[in-house]
């Protein structure tokens, strides 16, 4: 059996009423569907679903099987939207995307900053400003996550999409020129200058302040 197989049950019945007792029922709410096919309504173990995603990440592949339907076989799946309770974080519901191992598809996949900035020991901050970029690759080749050294960077060093190492078999959706990390100046530093300018504009007390200039008078004609 697969690490990433999931064992699925077919679905009867619509509706808020239908998933709160598949809930109750340790099950939630789910759909399969994919180009060609009809839309299945499903039913599975949300917990089976979470150890497959932690290990494999959001784009790991599934084997989908759907219980007591030998004759629809094992489907090679994405999750292609996840719902999630948003107090409890637990899932609520899940699309399912059939995927054709044999076509290029775009995912969206997280990009993990690797090291420390030359630019921290200056006293600048990381700002991590893009956390994920689209790509299109086959399905098997989709990376679990995209890293990026940042340990050369100084202060307002900016490094972009174009600076992403990917391997040769992916390409690039997200726009190149986006950044993805940037080391900034800390906002403290910058504070001074803007009391200065915030003190030269209030006025000395006893003084009058400065008269607002006269506006032109209107033409006659």
């Amino acid at each position: 059996m697969s690490e990433n197989a999931l064992l699925v049950q077919a679905r009867e019945g619509t509706g808020k009423g239908v998933a709160r007792k598949l809930r109750a029922a340790g099950r939630i709410p789910a759909v399969l569907y994919g180009r060609g096919r009809d839309t299945l309504p499903l039913a599975l173990d949300p917990r089976a679903l979470e150890r497959i995603l932690r290990a494999g990440g959001l784009n790991a592949l599934l084997d989908v099987s759907v219980e007591g339907r030998s004759d629809l076989g094992t489907t090679v799946a994405l999750v292609k939207e996840l719902q999630r309770d948003p107090l409890r974080g637990a899932i609520t519901h899940v699309d399912l995307y059939q995927v054709d191992l044999t076509r290029a598809i775009e995912v969206d996949v997280p990009v993990h900053l690797v090291g420390k900035p030359k630019g921290i020991e200056q006293g600048g901050v990381l700002d991590h400003i893009l956390r994920e970029v689209r790509i299109e690759c086959l399905p098997r080749s989709i990376p679990e996550s995209i890293e990026l050294d940042v340990s050369e960077m100084e202060i307002n060093d900016t490094l972009h999409v174009s600076d992403l190492k990917l391997p040769p078999d992916v390409q690039l959706v997200t726009d190149p020129e986006l950044g993805v990390a940037h080391v900034a100046v800390p906002a403290a530093e910058e504070a001074p200058a803007t009391e200065a300018v915030a003190a030269a504009e209030v006025p000395v007390e006893g003084e009058a302040p400065a008269a607002a200039p006269a506006e032109p008078a209107e033409s006659e004609e």
